[in-house]
């Protein structure tokens, strides 16, 4: 195995991970934004209420994101397992 092909490896792992994590990320990201906004707008501080709406957007995110999440790990670790022998023998 070359360091091309290691690299190549890595480059596309990290690019299936990005993919994969983005959804739940962003959306957890956004709400805690909106409540960040809502608690300084009424001066309200109280940190569970900002807790509480990330932890339903990103389970909520998993369960809408969750086929093609399921869909892009399953091509990733096929096309993987695929190239295994072109991996081992030069």
């Amino acid at each position: 195995m070359t360091q091309e092909t290691v690299i190549d490896l890595v480059r596309s792992a990290l690019y299936v991970v990005i993919i994969v994590s983005a959804p739940p990320l962003v959306l957890g990201l956004s709400v805690g934004l909106i409540v960040s906004i809502f608690q300084t707008v009424t001066s309200i501080q109280e940190p569970t209420l900002a807790f509480i709406p990330k932890i339903l957007a990103v389970l909520l995110s998993l369960i809408f994101f969750g086929p093609f999440m399921i869909t892009t790990l399953q091509e990733f670790i096929v096309q993987l397992f695929t190239r295994i022998p072109e991996l081992l023998i030069p």
